[in-house]
């Protein structure tokens, strides 16, 4: 079955043509904490201009570690102070055991460890505390591995809780 999708630099010029005005009002700098998607993660995510953010996440996951970066452009939403809809891309790098991953391989053929590198999507919505130094957030965060095993990856929907810092 052949997955039909949108390359990544037509999502990346459809997000950048997206008014500029549509300024996030976002109440922190920076936000730190867990990121929870059926793995263990830390998500980093510092506000570089208004509107515009980078995202680091660092996770385990099937006994290895995948490393994130993404660039997001954020929007107000609900025309509601602290919710804040985001859209951008990224990339990665991954290091799995395939000896403990039978998706990986069926047959049982390899059991060393492997490497993937490739390319991101991440939309979301997300909500900053006013009262309190806290930001919720739920994602969808799509990646295709371009190095070592080439497969789509759609299962990685996430929901962040991170402390704010100003």
């Amino acid at each position: 079955m052949k997955h039909k999708f949108i390359p990544l630099p037509i999502i990346i010029l459809l997000i950048f043509n997206i008014p500029q005005e549509l300024s996030a009002q976002h109440s922190y700098k920076t936000a730190l904490g867990l990121r929870l998607n059926g793995g263990a993660g830390i998500s980093v995510r510092h506000f570089i201009k208004d509107n515009q953010s980078i995202e680091g996440i660092l996770y385990t996951r099937w006994r290895g570690l995948n490393i994130t970066g993404i660039y997001n452009v954020n929007y107000p939403v609900f025309d509601e102070p602290g919710f804040n809809f985001f859209i951008g891309g990224g990339g990665h790098i991954g290091f799995w055991d395939r000896d403990h991953n039978p998706w990986w391989d069926e047959n049982k053929r390899y059991n060393d460890t492997r490497m993937v590198i490739g390319i991101d999507g991440q939309i979301g919505l997300e909500y900053t505390f006013n009262e309190i130094p806290l930001n919720l957030a739920i994602d969808w965060k799509p990646a295709f591995n371009i190095i070592g095993i080439s497969n789509f990856w759609v299962g990685d929907a996430a929901l962040s809780i991170r402390y704010t810092f100003k």
